[in-house]
């Protein structure tokens, strides 16, 4: 977003309006510009131009006076402390009942036992900014001229009766940097005239080119414009210049810096002025050399790189071009001569240079692009002010580089076109008036209409953009609402998205949605490829300053956040994007992530989280999916450092993996976190056969338990898979749910109890035949090391 103050009375000298400053700045954010703040620039009623009459020292302090103060009507006694107070003084008088910015309110009273009925004011009591304010106003109250009218408003007579609206502006509305820009767009909701800007000047029989040259020696700058003036007298700025750009937050100097603000301000084309007798005739554009020093109008000695444009003289550099100038051709008070600069550079490179270096008013406007033809306006108008505040003289003749389009922009569209994007019946008499009020010229086209565009309006290039306006010009309370009306269709990527949403949430974890921006730090936690972290160039914080390569570090910053408000039981999960960078190839994925810990309620029980638990949750949303009988869960030494090597797998589907299960190593958290990640875009590449389904048996199954002691480096899907291969079809499920170490068992030693379960579709299985395949699974398991538990 981009700040612009607009003083009123500044608009106003472009468009006739009568409106309330709050109305208009509601008028505007109903056509898209935000505002932050709508108020006067003196906020401050009660006020009176008053004449000291009499100054007397307090008999009872030794810096305060008794002051007899003229203020119209009637004759005060005023008690003030000011060191600058003396009779004769004419000043500003806050009255009893006056509201001061601060919530300040004047009452009449006693000081040291002596009346006092008012207050004498200086500016900053006012509420003017400290910047703004000359040497004599921060030491004491404000002198007013001698003529001042006693009696009368101060804040009118001193012409700073103005009111201000902040506004933050969109990206894209460059053009409403300038006066001229808001001007336009004040005219189109009202309905007004723009007024055109005075540009006329008297040049003498002189030109430019006789004397001063200019050369452009990069593609990085577009257009280059010098003229020259002559004989220039610097003095204090006119006040109703002074006071509008205190309006517009930019602090006066003299007339001449005040007039380049000014024009800045009102074309939104930053100028540049130069010393000429600093200059050697010529000024050039070129790309700065690596390490080339310039020291700018702040005093700081820059380091220059291949990527800032500058401006030269053809030696050395002497500004940088659309940020800052430099400090050996600045204007002084002793400048009589000064070559103009108005240009256009490349927006890109400007924004690198301010941001590497310093934001500027004048860079902010560079960065959004500018229209050329206010870059020749620019230069007439300061060329006009010149002349009547400065006394120049106008050398004739321009030196200019040009390459930009002058032209209007040609956009093509239909009436069906507009109303079908916004949903409307707009007629098309309106949609006609709408690019009127804009100060779009149009030819109508059987049903469609040829739109010229004004290259001020850098934001519109195509069909969208003018439905846009009509949208926003017409007013988007005036389009009738109504429901869409469009058929659509669930796409199979989505489908299964909302499946394992919706399986998820069945089973007792709750959705998040987090940023996708982590610390480059944590960017690869969880991870062991060999791909790169995928870094923010301008991130606005450090904390967030790379894309993350997994999901689960920003699950970690959920849990955390809510360990620190006391909920310790957390079932989260989430389905998100996840980017690597893989040599020059930027990649992006999607995937699914959660974390437990604590304990996990499943209806009304409720039960401690372990990996069985967690590894449970992924079974039942693969066997939901189609995966079931596919997948396994892979022990490995090389997992990722942040997951508990003795408690962590892979997953496997169709023997490739396509994710990680485990609990977080207690090295990163202590508390017993378990958490698991599955990359979305593997798991749903392999193909699921349509579900098969079968008679349930109408013959009793039978269970039976079986523990075995084994070596704690084998699986428990191991001793599953023998147990599989000796029972044969008649095993109808296996499940662990016991796991022991400790009395009893070797100390490289763990026992693992299995419930098995038999049966088949035609028959009840007898004791016999259950038997018999206890005893091949039995004589299998000690073949192959295990040792059946009694």
């Amino acid at each position: 977003m981009k700040k612009m103050k607009l003083s009123t009375k500044f608009l106003k000298d472009y468009v006739d309006i009568d409106v309330d400053v709050k109305k208009l700045a509601e008028d505007m954010t109903n056509v898209g510009n935000e505002y932050d703040s709508a108020e006067k620039l003196i906020n401050a009623t009660n006020l009176v131009i008053g004449e000291v009459l009499e100054c007397e020292a307090h008999p009872d302090s030794d810096h305060l006076h008794i002051c007899k103060v003229n203020v119209g009507e009637q004759i005060l006694q005023i008690i003030c402390g000011a060191p600058n107070v003396r009779k004769g003084l004419k000043v500003i008088v806050a009255l009893p009942g006056a509201n001061l910015p601060g919530g300040i309110t004047i009452k009449a009273g006693k000081i040291r036992g002596e009346e006092s009925n008012g207050m004498l004011c200086s500016m900053a009591e006012l509420g003017l900014e400290s910047k703004f304010l000359k040497p004599e106003d921060k030491d004491g109250i404000h002198e007013l001229p001698q003529e001042a009218p006693v009696g009368e408003e101060p804040i009118k007579y001193l012409q700073m009766d103005d009111e201000v609206i902040d506004f933050e502006l969109t990206a894209n509305r460059g053009d409403l940097l300038s006066i001229l820009g808001m001007a336009y767009e004040v005219a189109a909701i009202y309905d007004k005239k723009v007024k055109d800007i005075d540009l006329t000047y008297t040049p003498n029989s002189e030109n430019i080119s006789d004397e001063f040259k200019i050369k452009v020696e990069t593609e990085n700058c577009q257009m280059l414009l010098a003229k020259k003036v002559k004989n220039v007298t610097i003095t204090e700025s006119p006040e109703f210049i002074k006071n509008r750009l205190i309006a517009s937050g930019i602090r006066p100097i003299n007339n001449v810096v005040d007039i380049s603000n000014y024009v800045m301000l009102e074309t939104g084309q930053p100028l540049h002025f130069y010393d000429a007798e600093t200059l050697s005739g010529k000024l050039e554009v070129r790309m700065a050399t690596k390490g080339e020093k310039l020291t700018t109008l702040d005093g700081i000695e820059r380091t220059l790189t291949e990527e800032n444009i500058v401006i030269s003289d053809g030696k050395k550099a002497i500004g940088l071009a659309g940020v800052m100038g430099g400090l050996e051709t600045e204007v002084t008070d002793n400048t009589k001569n000064i070559i103009i600069e108005s240009a256009i550079f490349n927006p890109v490179k400007i924004r690198m240079t301010s941001k590497e270096i310093l934001r500027s008013e004048a860079s902010n406007r560079f960065e959004k692009g500018l229209d050329p033809n206010r870059t020749y306006m620019a230069i007439e108008r300061s060329c006009n002010l010149l002349q009547k505040y400065a006394g120049a003289e106008i050398v004739g003749g321009l030196e200019k580089y040009d390459t930009t389009e002058l032209a209007n922009k040609k956009i093509e569209i239909t009436y069906k076109n507009i109303n079908s994007l916004l949903g409307s019946n707009i007629s098309n008499k309106d949609i006609l008036n709408v690019f009127r009020r804009l100060g779009f010229t149009y030819e109508e086209k059987g049903e469609a209409v040829i739109v010229e565009v004004p290259r001020r309006r850098m934001d519109i290039n195509i069909k969208e953009d003018l439905i846009e306006e009509v949208g926003r010009i017409y007013g988007v309370n005036n389009i009738e609402g109504k429901l869409p009306m469009s058929p659509t269709k669930l796409g199979s990527y989505d489908k299964v998205k909302r499946q394992i949403r919706n399986k998820l949430i069945d089973l007792g974890l709750n959705e998040t949605l987090s940023y996708v921006l982590v610390n480059e730090k944590e960017a690869k936690d969880f991870t062991n490829d060999n791909t790169e972290i995928v870094k923010l160039l301008a991130p606005m914080s450090e904390d967030r300053n790379a894309l993350r390569h997994s999901i689960l570090p920003s699950l970690l910053k959920i849990y955390e956040y809510n360990k620190a408000h006391y909920n310790k039981d957390v079932s989260i999960f989430e389905i998100g994007k996840t980017f690597y960078k893989k040599g020059e190839k930027y990649g992006e994925e999607n995937g699914i992530a959660g974390l437990m810990t604590g304990n996990y309620y499943l209806g009304i029980e409720k039960k401690q989280v372990d990996f069985y638990i967690i590894k449970g949750i992924v079974e039942e949303l693969l066997d939901y999916l189609g995966y079931g009988g596919r997948y396994s869960f892979i022990v490995k030494e090389e997992m990722p450092k942040e997951l508990h090597p003795g408690q962590s797998a892979l997953i496997s589907v169709n023997n490739d993996v396509i994710g990680i299960i485990g609990k977080v190593h207690p090295q990163k958290i202590k508390e017993n976190i378990y958490v698991f990640e599955i990359n979305l875009e593997k798991l749903l590449a392999k193909k699921v056969g349509k579900m098969k389904y079968k008679e349930l048996s109408k013959y009793p199954s039978v269970k039976k338990d079986l523990a075995v002691i084994i070596n704690k480096n084998v699986t428990a899907q191991e001793i599953a898979t023998l147990i599989k291969k000796s029972a044969g079809s008649l095993l109808l499920n296996t499940e662990v749910f016991d796991v022991y170490t400790g009395k009893g068992i070797e100390e490289n030693k763990k026992s693992i109890a299995y419930s098995l379960e038999f049966g088949t579709n035609d028959r009840t299985l007898t004791d016999e035949e259950i038997n018999n395949i206890l005893e091949k699974i039995i004589a299998n398991l000690e073949k192959n090391g295990a040792e059946i538990r009694k």
